[in-house]
C-alpha cells in the first residue's frame, strides 16, 4: 500500500515510531486546512507561518502522546489552535514597530469575495483569542461542538457561549465597517 493510500492514523503510528516519510506525508494533507488555522487565529501571513512551523514541531515531537480518541486532524487542530493563539500572546508582547506598513489593496477592486474576506479577516482580528479559535474552528473547519470543546479542553458550553460571543462581536464589527464605508 502506497503512503498516499494509508489512513492518518497509519501515518500517525508510523510517524511517532520515527518514521519522517509517514510524517511528511500527514504534514503535507493537513498543511493547507492546518496555515488556514493559524492564519485566521494569528490574522497576520508571517505570524501564521510562525504558528505552523510550530505546529509541525510539537507535532513531530508529541506524535506518541495521540491516544486516537479523535481523528488525527482534529488532533493537529489542537495543537495550530494553540500554537497560533500562543503566537498571538507572544506577539502582544512584542515592541510594536515604529513605522506600520499599509495593507495591501487587492489588484481588482471590484472583486467582492477578496474585500469581503479581508474585511472578515480585520473583524476576527479584533476578536479575543480564544473567541477566534472557536470561530475559525466551526466556521472554517467545521468542526463539532464537542470536537472544538475536547480540542480546546473547555467544556461544550463553553464553546457554545464563546461561539455565540463571537460571532455577535463578529456581525457588530461587520456592521460598524460597513456604515464607516457609506
Amino acid at each position: 500500500m502506497a503512503a498516499d493510500d494509508r489512513p492518518d492514523t497509519e501515518l500517525a503510528v508510523l510517524a511517532a515510531g520515527g518514521d519522517q516519510v509517514a510524517f511528511a506525508e500527514l504534514m503535507t494533507r493537513h498543511r493547507p486546512r492546518l496555515y488556514a488555522v493559524c492564519r485566521r487565529v494569528t490574522t497576520n501571513d508571517q505570524d501564521a507561518q510562525e504558528a505552523l512551523q510550530e505546529t509541525m514541531i510539537i507535532a513531530w515531537k508529541r506524535l506518541g502522546e495521540f491516544d486516537g480518541r479523535s481523528a488525527v486532524g482534529t488532533w493537529l487542530y489542537r495543537v495550530a489552535t494553540n500554537a497560533a493563539i500562543d503566537e498571538v500572546r507572544r506577539r502582544k508582547r512584542a515592541p510594536e514597530p515604529a513605522e506600520t506598513v499599509p495593507e495591501p489593496t487587492p489588484a481588482r477592486a471590484a472583486d467582492g469575495g477578496v474585500i469581503a474576506r479581508m474585511d472578515v479577516d480585520r473583524a476576527l482580528a479584533q476578536l479575543p483569542p480564544q473567541y477566534r479559535a472557536v470561530v475559525v474552528l466551526r466556521e472554517l473547519c467545521d468542526l463539532s461542538y464537542t470536537e472544538i470543546a475536547e480540542l480546546r479542553d473547555i467544556p461544550v458550553q463553553t464553546v457554545k457561549s464563546q461561539l455565540s460571543r463571537g460571532r455577535q462581536a463578529l456581525v457588530e464589527l461587520l456592521r460598524d465597517d460597513v456604515a464607516q464605508n457609506v
